[in-house]
C-alpha cells in the first residue's frame, strides 16, 4: 500500500534510452520491488538479470504460464496481467505504459497505471506520447524525459541480398516471418527467428545464435519492439501493415518508432528502413513518418482504454455490469469487449452455469476461469467450450480438475515430431495447461502438474529451436559468407580430411571424390557456385598429390564406365577422370580429361594422361586380343589382299559382320585365305563372319563402347551377360546395338550368331540327303528349345537357311536367303514346328 510520502515518477522517452535499466537499478536499491512487463519474454529476460544481482532465492517470476516463487522472494518480475496488486512492495514499476491505448490489452495497463503503487516509489515507463494522459490521471507524478543515447537514421529501401549484417527484419504474421527467414537462408546463410508465441526457452536459444554471431540476421514480429535487448544495427520493415485482431491496418507512427528504435545500442547509432522484396513494391514510409521517427516526435495520446479492475462479484449480472461500466474520466474510454468478458457473457447464458454460480466465492471462481487465455487463438466459441468444461470440473466434487483428464491432455501434446508450425501449436496448447497448473486451487497437486507442464514445454521448445535452426539456418553458408566478407576467397581456411570431406572454417561443404568436388547435396542452388569457388581455388596441392597417386596405381584401380545413355568414360577408384572420344582407329580412342582436372598443373596433367593411355592400350589388348590381332593382320602388307579385304571391314564392324554385306569378298577368298582367316579365329559362317571369342560378355561390352565412341554416341544398352536368346528391343538404337554385339533378329527374338551357325550346321547335317537332295524332313527341336527360341523364330531361321515348309516338314530349297530378310512365318498350332495343314492353308 502506498504511503502518503510515496514518490510517483514517470520516465518517458523513445527507445534506447535505458529506461528499463534505470527501473531495474531503482528496484534493486529498495528492500523489495515489482516490475510489470508487456511480454512474458521480457519478464523472463529481466528476471535472469535480477537473479544475477540478487540470487535465485530472492527473486520471483510470475506470468500466466510460469511461476517461480521462492518463499523468501522480495523482488518480483511479472507480466502486467499477473502483477499481484494485493502484495506490499517498496517499489513498483510498470513498463511500456503507453500500451493503455491498445484496444486489446489497454485496459490492463490503464488499471495498473491507476492502481499499482509502491510503498516508497512508483515508476511508470513509457513513450513521450503518454505525457498528457499522465498529467490528467496522475497529476502528482514527476515526469522525467530521457533522450535517446544514439542517433536513429532512415536508410531507405534495401534488397534482401544487400541487407547489412546485424539486421533485424520485422514482419507481422508467422507466414511472412517464415518466408523472409527462408529467403535469408538461401541468400545469406540463415536467420534467427523471434515471435511472441515462442516460449522463453526457444526465444533465448534463437537470440543466443544471433548474439553469438552464428547468424547475422534476425527475423521477428513486432514483439521485438517491446524492450527485448539485442545487438541490432539496422531494422528493416518487411511490411507496414498488421492485423490487429479486427482488421488489417497501417502501423501508427508510434508503433513504427517503437520497432525501429531497436536499432543501435547505448551510444552506437542505428538505422531503419524497408525491405525491398523481389516481384513486389514492398513497404514504403511517408516523408512525415520518417521525420517523426528520426526526431522522436509523435502525436500525444488523447485517451486510454479502461475497464473496472475491481468489479463486484456478488452475482454474475453485477460482475458483467461492472465490467461494462463506462469510465468517469474524460481521457478514459471503455475498452472493447475482451475475450474473457465475451466468454463470461456466453457462459452466463447457460442455465447450469447460473445454477452453480451463486455467492461471491463462485462468481470469483467463474471470472477466474474466464481469464484463461486463448493461447491457440481458436476464437470465442471454441474457447468458451474449453472454459465451460474447466468451470464444470471446478464446481463438482472437491472442486478440482480431474488428474486423468489433465494428464490425457498433456499426453496428446507430448510429441516432439513434426514441423515448425506443428510444434509451435503444441507449445501454445501446453501454455494453456501451464496456466491452469499455476492456479493455486484448480488442481489437487498443482506443483506436480506445473513441473510436468514446464518439462513438456522445455522439450517442445528444444525441438522447436532445432526445427527453426534446421529450416532457417545454413551454418555452412553463414560461415562462408562471413569469411568471404572478412578475408576474401583466397584466404578461406579450406581443409580436407582423410575421408575426402572438405571444410571451410570447420563447416563441411562437400566431399572430394577422385578429382571432383561434390557440393553437399543439402546446399541450395544459389549456394553451390560459392561453395565450388571456395573449394576449387584451394585444392591445387591436394589434386596434385592425387594425380601422382593415380599414376602409381595398378590397372585394377581403373574401370571403363559404360552406363547406358551416358558417354563412355574412364573411372579411377570409382570416380570419373576422363571420357573417350573418336580416335584414329576403332581400337585407339582419344582420352579427354574431365574438367575437374583442369585445376592440375601441366606436369600433373601429362602424368595422368600418360597413365590413362597406358591402361587403355593394355586393357584393349587384353580384353579384345582377338580383335587386336585381326586389326594387325588387316594392315600387314605381307598378308594377301583378299584376306585384308575381309579383315578390314570386320575390324570396323567390331568383330562381327553379316556375310551378305561382304559376300563378294568372301567369294573371292581362296582356300589359303580361308585357312589364314581361320588361324586368326575368324569364322566364316552361313550368315555371319565373326570371332567366337569376341561374343563373351566383357569383350562384347568393350566392342559396343568402342562403337559408340566411334559414332559419337552415348553408351547403348548391352544384351544381358551370357544370353543366347534375347527379346527384340522396341527401341531402334537398342536393336542396332544388339546387332553390333552379334545378335540377329528372328521374329520377336534375337539369337547370337554363333548359335545361329550351330543350328544351321545341325539342320543341314540332318537332311536325308545332305549332298543336295530335297526330301522333306523334321529337324530335332531339342536344341532350339534349349536355346529358348520360339517357334516363329525357328521357322524364320529355317527359311533364311534355305529351307521351305513342306507337307512332311522342311525341304531344302537349294539356296540361302542371303539377300533379303525372310517374311514372318505363319503361326503354327501344336508343337514348336506347327501343323502342316496351317502352312498349306496359307499357301506356304
Amino acid at each position: 500500500m502506498a504511503s502518503s510520502d510515496s514518490k510517483l515518477l514517470a520516465v518517458l522517452g523513445p527507445t534506447n534510452t535505458g529506461k528499463t535499466h534505470l527501473a531495474i537499478e531503482r528496484m534493486c536499491a529498495h528492500s523489495s520491488g515489482m516490475i510489470g512487463f508487456p511480454l512474458r519474454l521480457l519478464a523472463r529476460e529481466v528476471y535472469d538479470r535480477v537473479v544475477r544481482i540478487k540470487g535465485e532465492r530472492s527473486v520471483a517470476l510470475i506470468t500466466g504460464e510460469e511461476k517461480i516463487l521462492p518463499p523468501e522472494a522480495r523482488w518480483f518480475l511479472t507480466t502486467a496481467e499477473s502483477m499481484p496488486l494485493d502484495r506490499d512492495f517498496a517499489f513498483v514499476g510498470l513498463d511500456e505504459a503507453q500500451l493503455g491505448a491498445d484496444p486489446n490489452r489497454g485496459h490492463v495497463f490503464t488499471d495498473r497505471l491507476l492502481r499499482a503503487r509502491g510503498r516508497e516509489e512508483t515508476m511508470i515507463l513509457g513513450s513521450d506520447a503518454l505525457r498528457p494522459m499522465l498529467k490528467a490521471l496522475t497529476p502528482d507524478a514527476d515526469i522525467i524525459s530521457r533522450p535517446r543515447f544514439s542517433t536513429l537514421s532512415f536508410a531507405g529501401s534495401t534488397k534482401l541480398s544487400r541487407l547489412p549484417p546485424r539486421s533485424a527484419i520485422v514482419a507481422f504474421s508467422a507466414e511472412e516471418v517464415y518466408a523472409v527467414a527462408e529467403m535469408l537462408r538461401r541468400f545469406r546463410g540463415g536467420a534467427a527467428v523471434v515471435m511472441g508465441a515462442l516460449s522463453p526457452r526457444t526465444r533465448n536459444a534463437q537470440v543466443a545464435m544471433f548474439q553469438a554471431g552464428e547468424v547475422d540476421y534476425l527475423v521477428a514480429t513486432d514483439a521485438i519492439g517491446m524492450g527485448l535487448n539485442m545487438d541490432v544495427t539496422h531494422v528493416a520493415f518487411a511490411s507496414l501493415r498488421k492485423y490487429d485482431g479486427k482488421r488489417q491496418r497501417r502501423l501508427t507512427v508510434a508503433e513504427m518508432a517503437q520497432i525501429a528504435g531497436r536499432a543501435g545500442r547505448h551510444q552506437r547509432d542505428g538505422t531503419f528502413g524497408t525491405l525491398s522484396m523481389e516481384g513486389s513494391r514492398g513497404a514504403a514510409f511517408e516523408e512525415e513518418e520518417v521525420h517523426a521517427i528520426e526526431e522522436h516526435r509523435f502525436p500525444p495520446l488523447e485517451q486510454l482504454y479502461w475497464r473496472d479492475g475491481q468489479p463486484r462479484t456478488d452475482s454474475v449480472d453485477t460482475l458483467i455490469a461492472d465490467l461494462e461500466r463506462k469510465p468517469d474520466h474524460r481521457v478514459l474510454r471503455s475498452a472493447p469487449e475482451a475475450i474473457d468478458l465475451a466468454v463470461l457473457k456466453r457462459l452466463a447464458e447457460e442455465p447450469w452455469v447460473r445454477d452453480r454460480t451463486r455467492g461471491d466465492r463462485m462468481v470469483r471462481r467463474l471470472w477466474s476461469a474466464c481469464g484463461l487465455p486463448d493461447f491457440r487463438k481458436t476464437g470465442v466459441d471454441p474457447h468458451s467450450r474449453l472454459v465451460g468444461r474447466v468451470y464444470r470440473h471446478l464446481t463438482e466434487g472437491e472442486g478440482y480438475l480431474p488428474a486423468p483428464w489433465f494428464a490425457e491432455e498433456l499426453a496428446r501434446l507430448d510429441n516432439v515430431q513434426g514441423d515448425v508450425e506443428t510444434i509451435a501449436d503444441r507449445i501454445a496448447g501446453v501454455r494453456t495447461w501451464a496456466y491452469i497448473a499455476h492456479r493455486p486451487d484448480w488442481l489437487a497437486d498443482p506443483a506436480k502438474w506445473a513441473e510436468r507442464t514446464r518439462e513438456l514445454e522445455e522439450r517442445l521448445s528444444d525441438a522447436l529451436h532445432q526445427r527453426l535452426t534446421q529450416r532457417f539456418v545454413d551454418r555452412r553458408t553463414a560461415v562462408l559468407m562471413r569469411d568471404l566478407g572478412a578475408r576474401g576467397i583466397d584466404a578461406l581456411p579450406v581443409a580436407i580430411d582423410d575421408a575426402g570431406i572438405v571444410s571451410v572454417a570447420d563447416e563441411p561443404i562437400g566431399r572430394l571424390e577422385g578429382f571432383r568436388f561434390h557440393v553437399d547435396p543439402d546446399a541450395k542452388l544459389l549456394d553451390k557456385k560459392r561453395l565450388l569457388a571456395a573449394a576449387e581455388r584451394r585444392l591445387g596441392d591436394t589434386l596434385g598429390g592425387r594425380a601422382r597417386l593415380l599414376a602409381a596405381d595398378p590397372d585394377d584401380q581403373f574401370t571403363l564406365a559404360t552406363d547406358p545413355g551416358r558417354p563412355v568414360a574412364i573411372f579411377w577408384r570409382g570416380d570419373v577422370v576422363a571420357r573417350l572420344e573418336r580416335g584414329r582407329t576403332v581400337l585407339s580412342p582419344r582420352i579427354v580429361l574431365h574438367r575437374a582436372l583442369d585445376l592440375l598443373r601441366t606436369p600433373d596433367r601429362i602424368l595422368v594422361e600418360d597413365r590413362l593411355i597406358a591402361w587403355l592400350m593394355t586393357t584393349v589388348d587384353r580384353v579384345l586380343r582377338p580383335l587386336s590381332a585381326i586389326a594387325t593382320a588387316a594392315t600387314d602388307p605381307a598378308r594377301p589382299a583378299q584376306l585384308r579385304a575381309l579383315l578390314a571391314p570386320l575390324v570396323d564392324a567390331g568383330g562381327t559382320i553379316e556375310r551378305a554385306t561382304i559376300a563378294p569378298t568372301v567369294a573371292a577368298l581362296d582356300r589359303d585365305g580361308r585357312r589364314a582367316a581361320q588361324a586368326l579365329g575368324v569364322r566364316i559362317g552361313t550368315m555371319d563372319v565373326f570371332h567366337t571369342g569376341l561374343l563373351k560378355p566383357e569383350p562384347m561390352r568393350w566392342r559396343l563402347a568402342l562403337a559408340a565412341i566411334r559414332s559419337g554416341e552415348t553408351m547403348p544398352g548391352c544384351p544381358p551377360a551370357g544370353s543366347v536368346t534375347v527379346a527384340l528391343p522396341e527401341a531402334e538404337p537398342d536393336r542396332t546395338a544388339y546387332h553390333r554385339a552379334g545378335y540377329r533378329p528372328l521374329g520377336g527374338q534375337m539369337l547370337r550368331v554363333d548359335m545361329i551357325e550351330r543350328l544351321a550346321r545341325i539342320a543341314h547335317d540332318g537332311r536325308p540327303d545332305a549332298k543336295g537332295g530335297r526330301a522333306a524332313f523334321v529337324p530335332d527341336p531339342a536344341l532350339a528349345t534349349s536355346l529358348g527360341l520360339a517357334p516363329d523364330g525357328f521357322d524364320r531361321l529355317m527359311h533364311i537357311l534355305g529351307f521351305r515348309a513342306a507337307a512332311e516338314g522342311w525341304a531344302w530349297r537349294g539356296r540361302r536367303a542371303d539377300t533379303a530378310p525372310a517374311p514372318a512365318a505363319p503361326p503354327r498350332p501344336g508343337n514348336m514346328f506347327g501343323a502342316l495343314a496351317a502352312l498349306k492353308a496359307n499357301n506356304v
